[in-house]
């Protein structure tokens, strides 16, 4: 009777598993279908789908492309490092600098024994209480499964035990065992799905009702192991995995907990670089009004040229190395021999500040102003500093120049929002007669300048600017405010990665919403910086300041709505506009656009060309056949060969003063005779 028993709880359980299997394998199939569906009806699809590495407009495409080091979720970034040869470098691209002499010998980028280096977690400390509620929001939405199946279960369970009772001993003899079994096999279970890779929301469907299965078996009630969970945290039973040793690649004995089986991709800037086997530096800057700002680095403390990225609007320091080490502009910098700081703009989901408990509404208060004149100048001057007292330790025999207490050259490239920040900065540093401590300037798709833009942009700039005025008292930012819907977020790209129809309709539509531009706006959803702990935010005033200068048609500061509030400011009634301050340009400036970009339109760099022309500024202008989000995270070899040669132009500082000095040495010579 006991082996009856047994016969007819496995059928019931993998019944029901094959069942519930193919239920949601058949639902993702029809939702697959019907997007296809409407994605061969929806106009000028070919120029946003055909456009991306990875999408073919037949039944075979693969889904949006996602970076390399990520396609496969949380393992494959070190699955891809571990691919390459036990004796590669990662130095073994050829970034070789111009340099004739001596001076611009640096050391080659890290071994690959540091790459192999794998983060045992990368969850935080709060996560479990957040898995404890997606289990038990789980729970009720299998509840009939759950009841239909625990009756016959709990039937015969019963009958099992009155057989059962009539043999103590065996009973005895035999339980321990079968249990110890169950507890492996959900343990191997586990191991092997936290192991494998990220999964989207079917996927974690799926394991939610084998797990259902699982404890229903063992007469267990999933809402009941979940009410416990949230009410007394997340077991953190111990369970042994397969990992990677950091100082010998053989495996090694890991430890995971089983609240990791929802899991999610959390990689920060710092687990990127690091995992390549790049030092890594964290520099927490605070603004003059209160904002902890984070400055990531690459650091080359005894380099004399440096190059500080900055980057754009919705965006952090991942973009510039999402690419991985071929394709990423930090890392080429670093292989040129460059000190490399990653900027990070103020806007959180966190709100880092020093004022622990400061509001929303306070903190969500400025607009582009501040991230041109607080966050920028801070950063900049934080450089100045580490790199200055880094420089007199390592070379104290420094020579001293008395017209410059500078002894390297910082160059500055800037994306998007970040570029109109970059010349905001320059410009008020000129005007405030500063030291801005910038020897070239290097903008990809700078904004600044967007009355010519699409019906979409037109449409929210005539909606928004009335609106403006009652929504900032309902409105402090845009972002996803829990962290339940970012961790869905992250879930869903990897859905739309699984099923290509569905990531093709919500590319279509998202290429719609912002004028039609082919950016990887699926690709990019699925980078590890919009997770469930943390994500950047758009303040309500920068999306207020974007939408007046669309309507001025100038580049040009806040305005706060009245002449007496705009002359405690600027010292007139109305904003400070910038494009007039371009002849106080001082350093080279390379302005990049799109022919592609339907957010920043290349009309509206050749604005920015057009000024610092008649200004006398020495620009240049170049055009890629690239969308907006192109510059940063897709790979593309002809703009990092050309931004690595913009960057070449100028010369470090080393090398600056001995050719002045022996260009002194010379004319003296001359005049002697």
């Amino acid at each position: 009777m006991q082996r009856f028993v047994d016969t007819v709880l496995a059928v019931i359980k993998e019944s029901v598993k094959t069942v519930t299997y193919e239920s949601l394998n058949n639902i993702a199939r029809l939702i697959n279908g019907v997007s296809a569906i409407l994605l061969t009806i929806l106009p000028a699809k070919a120029n946003v789908l055909e456009g991306l590495q990875g999408w073919e407009l037949r039944p075979t495409f693969r889904g949006p492309r996602l970076p390399r080091w990520m396609e496969n979720g949380v393992s494959s970034f070190n699955k891809f490092i571990h691919e390459l040869p036990m004796d590669s470098d990662t130095s073994s691209v050829d970034y070789s600098s111009a340099e004739e002499d001596g001076d611009g010998m640096y050391p080659p980028t890290p071994s690959s024994q540091c790459s192999r280096m794998s983060r045992s977690s990368t969850f935080s400390k709060n996560y479990g209480h957040s898995t404890g509620w997606t289990i038990f929001f789980f729970s009720w939405i299998l509840f009939p499964l759950r009841f239909l199946l625990g009756v016959p279960i709990r039937f015969c369970r019963l009958f099992y035990i009155r057989r059962s009772t009539a043999s103590p001993r065996g009973s005895h003899q035999n339980s321990p065992l079968h249990g110890i079994k169950k507890i492996h096999s959900l343990r191997d279970h586990v191991i092997h799905r936290t192991t494998d890779r990220r999964r989207g929301v079917i996927e974690d469907l799926n394991l939610a009702i084998e797990k259902l299965l699982k404890q229903s078996g063992d007469g267990f009630c999933l809402g009941q192991v979940a009410t416990n969970d949230i009410r007394g945290g997340v077991s953190d039973t111990s369970i042994p995995a397969a990992t990677l040793g950091e100082d010998d690649p053989a495996p090694t004995e890991m430890k995971t907990t089983l609240h990791n089986s929802l899991n999610t991709d959390a990689r920060t800037c710092q687990d990127v670089i690091t995992e390549l086997g790049y030092p890594y530096e964290a520099i927490h800057v605070i603004t003059s009004d209160g904002y902890v700002l984070l400055l990531e680095r690459i650091p080359r403390r005894d380099s004399r040229k440096a190059v500080y990225l900055q980057h754009g609007i919705l965006d952090s320091s991942m973009g510039w190395v999402s690419n991985g080490v071929v394709g990423s502009p930090a890392f080429a910098a670093y292989d040129q021999g460059y000190d490399v700081f990653l900027g990070n703009f103020r806007g959180l989901v966190s709100r880092e500040h020093i004022e622990k408990k400061i509001s929303s509404q306070k903190y969500w208060r400025y607009s582009i102003n501040e991230h041109g004149t607080e966050d920028i100048p801070a950063m900049i001057e934080k450089i100045h500093q580490v790199k200055s007292a880094e420089l007199k330790i390592s070379q104290p025999d420094l020579e001293e120049d008395t017209n410059d207490d500078q002894h390297y050259k910082l160059c500055a490239i800037s994306h998007s929002l970040g570029g109109a920040a970059m010349l905001m900065y320059l410009i008020t540093s000129r005007i405030e007669e500063k030291s801005h401590r910038l020897s070239r300037l290097i903008l990809l798709s700078p904004a600044g300048f967007h009355h010519d833009s699409s019906l979409v942009f037109t449409a929210f700039e005539y909606m928004f600017l009335p609106l403006a005025p009652i929504l900032a008292c309902f409105v402090p930012a845009f972002y996803i405010p829990t962290r339940f819907f970012r961790m869905l977020l992250n879930k869903l790209a990897r859905d739309f990665h699984n099923y290509p129809a569905v990531g093709g309709l919500v590319q279509t539509l998202m290429s719609y919403v912002v004028g039609g531009d082919s950016s990887n706006w699926v690709g990019v959803i699925g980078l590890p910086h919009y997770n469930m702990n943390d994500m950047p935010g758009v303040s309500f005033y920068v999306a207020h300041h974007l939408a007046q200068m669309k309507r001025s048609k100038k580049f040009r500061m806040y305005d706060y709505g009245s002449a007496s509030a705009n002359m405690d400011v600027y010292g007139s009634p109305e904003p400070l506009d910038l494009g007039e301050y371009y002849g106080l340009i001082d350093i080279p400036v390379d302005l990049v656009a799109g022919k592609k970009d339907n957010v920043i339109r290349p009309s509206m760099v050749r604005k920015h060309y057009k000024l610092m022309k008649e200004g006398g500024v020495e620009v240049s202008y170049t055009e890629f056949e690239y969308a907006h989000l192109d510059f940063t995270f897709s790979h593309h070899e002809e703009l990092l060969a050309y931004v690595m040669s913009r960057l070449l132009l100028v010369e470090p500082a080393q090398k600056q003063l001995r050719n002045e000095k022996s260009l002194r040495l010379k004319r003296k010579g001359q005049t002697r005779f």
